[in-house]
């Protein structure tokens, strides 16, 4: 399914995972079909024969300005567990805004529209990027991940250089992990043991699952994070849309990161909250070990979740650094 909106300028596309294998690309005002390419054809990525990858549900953002043509790296962004790229859309507008650049805004395997699977590790939604990528016809991409979709576009960095222009960091590193995750199984478990009636509305459905919530969940604001993922199911029922099963049995692949003999040499930004935990200033150093490019930005006043804390200074300093055109000279060595 695929769908249009436009909001002055910029053209929405939101594509689930039941597409045929005609993509609609937006010009202008205008709607133009072109086909993907397959497997094996023109200039596509080969996949990891080990790992299966799916067709990522994803929403773009591009210009409807009459002749308009970017001439930079789209970007991609995946965001962080049990979210879903409906957290990213107004960041993604700024981002698009600021930069003039197409952005996709993914949803990871077993989150969002994206199909579930009972596999989920770092290594496999790297190659769902991969994949993606090779039906977008993308040959690079400048990649934004937040929490568990920046520890997939650190590994996509480490493993296909090749591929990245740039990385940008949200709130997580490859060292050490927040003593917060801990407290996520016990949130899963919370989640699937809601109960909820027949033929309800939404709200009504969201609010008893709140009230169940709030037994194990004291925070208000995580309990909406969550909720943002019970949807309306067949025969007046309610589901969450993630696959918490796979989630839970996978959570020890997601809660740390996976081994790397290598090191990552395209420039990189760790973008981090200053009231967080998930990135340590005392780790600059064995992060830049591994990421040689790396800078660091702290923003004050905010933690985990800096791109909806603090949307402006945010989307200024992440814009700013998509835009320095420092991966210019480097381009031919890629190609």
């Amino acid at each position: 399914m695929i769908k249009k909106v436009v909001f002055s300028n910029i053209a929405v596309k939101f594509v689930g995972v039941k597409t045929s294998p005609q993509v609609t690309r937006l010009m202008g005002s205008n709607e133009q079909s072109a086909k993907s390419p397959g497997p094996g054809s023109g200039d596509s990525i080969k996949i990891g024969d080990s790992i299966q990858p799916v067709k990522m549900a994803y929403t773009s953002y591009e210009s409807t300005k009459p002749s308009f043509t970017s001439a930079d790296w789209p970007v991609i962004i995946m965001h962080g567990l049990l979210g879903s790229k409906a957290n990213w859309n107004a960041m993604s507008k700024m981002l698009h805004s600021k930069t003039d650049r197409k952005i996709f805004a993914v949803d990871a395997r077993n989150h969002g529209d994206s199909p579930h699977t009972p596999e989920l590790t770092y290594y496999h939604l790297v190659e769902d990027l991969r994949a993606l990528m090779n039906d977008l016809a993308i040959k690079r991409a400048t990649f934004i991940g937040h929490s568990m979709g920046g520890r997939a576009v650190m590994l996509m960095g480490l493993r296909y250089p090749e591929l990245v222009e740039k990385l940008i960091v949200v709130d997580i590193s490859p060292i050490t992990a927040s003593a917060s995750l801990s407290t996520m199984p016990k949130y899963f478990e919370a989640m699937k043991s809601v109960k909820l009636s027949e033929n309800i509305s939404l709200s009504k459905a969201r609010k008893m699952a709140d009230e169940q919530l709030a037994k194990y969940v004291s925070d208000a604001g995580t309990r909406q994070f969550f909720l943002t993922n019970l949807v309306e199911a067949e025969g007046g029922q309610y589901k969450w849309r993630i696959n918490l099963d796979s989630i839970t049995r996978n959570f020890n692949n997601i809660a740390t990161f996976p081994p790397v003999g290598t090191s990552c040499p395209v420039p990189t930004l760790f973008v981090s909250g200053a009231n967080s935990d998930y990135v340590r200033p005392k780790d600059e150093e064995e992060i830049k070990r591994m990421f040689t490019e790396a800078e660091f930005l702290y923003l004050p006043d905010c933690g985990h979740n800096i791109h909806l804390e603090k949307p402006a200074e945010f989307s200024e300093s992440v814009g700013n650094y998509i835009n320095i055109k420092t991966m210019r000279s480097r381009r031919k060595a890629f190609i």
